[in-house]
């Protein structure tokens, strides 16, 4: 099993920063992906930002240039810098790692940003 923890998260102004941070453990497995996920009220979960343990990345377009995925894949763990937040990124974030087909997901943290 693979156990995902968030941290980060909360409110902040329009224009703001932040960022989460996620730790893995367990059966993590040597060749993964990892990233970040998010869902809206009322909004199907969708992509933020992945990375796999080979460096390659796949950035959501909505966040392209604000948003800033890096890893440190002997500590497991995945970050997301966020910068020039807007209202419209306001959504639970999950931490996500992908691997051999399986997907695992953390219990998420919400952020939330204020116009």
């Amino acid at each position: 099993q693979v156990q995902l923890v968030e941290s980060g998260g909360g409110l902040v102004q329009a224009g703001g920063s932040l960022s989460l941070s996620c730790t893995a453990s367990g059966a993590t497995f040597s060749i993964n992906t990892m990233g970040w996920y998010r869902q809206a009220p009322g909004l199907q979960r969708e992509l933020v930002a992945t990375v796999t343990t080979g460096g390659t990345t796949n950035v959501a377009d909505s966040v392209k240039g604000r948003f800033t995925i890096s890893r440190d894949n002997g500590k497991n763990m995945v970050w997301l810098q966020m910068s020039s937040l807007k209202p419209e990124d306001t959504a639970v974030y999950y931490c996500y790692l992908g691997a051999y087909g399986t997907n695992y997901w953390g219990k998420g943290t919400l952020i939330t940003v204020s116009s």
